[in-house]
């Protein structure tokens, strides 16, 4: 399966210098059922997950020490030896001047408890520039409901920028000198939300890339548009089934904002 995943991603143009591969470990599975609203639910097979294993001495530093934006998510968390590598990774990162960004990403069934699983996502938000999580999980990480409550409880943390995805109603981005927005999201037929997120998020820090600036330079109405660009990745991810095969290309991504 790993080799299987690298071709996928080398079909995509998308860099693999810096992926493992290791003979001893299977690759973790998901599996994804979708129900008439294209909503998802999980179920995971580790035997351990090669996802759990990685080490610290494996990785690659001279890569991760010119990485502009390290993004991280908490399944690595989940198990040693895979969250001690994570904390050191984005320490390592911070040090050496990256943008971190962090989708805590939360599945119930890959921790041992509720109570685990949010000590241990939350021990990432002193570290990340920018957190994206869902409506779904802002009550988990925060103890808030309410949004703005929520996206101003992680900028506490240190985070400046918040981004609280909110499915067909589009995102609220909220930024650590408290200005805020809600963007709105675009019309879509949902087939399958898998990917959703991760659309939304890839766009987004694609435009962040794209403009070299630092993201404390920002004004309220550009970072506005770097949202609207995610919400539109995400309208056109859910409206295909599977995930890498859903990602739109760049064209889609323009249509959709200009319509």
């Amino acid at each position: 399966h790993g080799e299987f995943l690298k071709s996928v991603l080398e079909k995509e143009n998308v860099e693999t210098e810096g992926m493992l591969l290791d003979e001893k470990y299977f690759t973790t599975l998901a599996f994804v059922n979708i129900d008439e609203n294209g909503e998802r639910t999980f179920s995971f097979a580790r035997k351990p997950g090669a996802d759990t294993r990685m080490e610290k001495e494996e990785i690659d530093v001279d890569i991760l020490d010119k990485t502009h934006i390290f993004h991280v998510g908490s399944l690595s968390l989940t198990e040693q030896p895979a969250r001690d590598t994570t904390h050191y990774a984005i320490r390592r990162a911070k040090e050496k001047g990256s943008i971190i960004s962090y989708d805590p990403n939360y599945r119930a069934s890959l921790w041992d408890s509720q109570e685990e699983a949010c000590k241990w996502m939350r021990s990432i938000l002193e570290y990340a520039d920018i957190v994206k999580v869902s409506e779904e999980e802002i009550e988990l990480l925060t103890g808030y409901t309410d949004v703005r409550k929520a996206a101003e409880s992680i900028t506490e943390y240190g985070a400046k920028i918040v981004l609280i995805t909110l499915g067909e109603k589009g995102s609220f981005v909220y930024l650590q000198d408290q200005q805020e927005a809600y963007v709105s999201g675009y019309s879509s037929k949902v087939v399958d939300t898998t990917g959703a997120g991760d659309s939304f998020m890839g766009g987004f820090l694609y435009k962040i890339c794209e403009s070299g600036k630092r993201i404390e330079e920002y004004s309220l109405q550009e970072m506005i548009e770097c949202v609207r660009f995610g919400n539109a990745m995400a309208s056109l991810c859910v409206e295909r089934e599977g995930a890498i095969p859903a990602m739109p290309v760049m064209e889609e991504v323009i249509k959709r904002i200009n319509s």
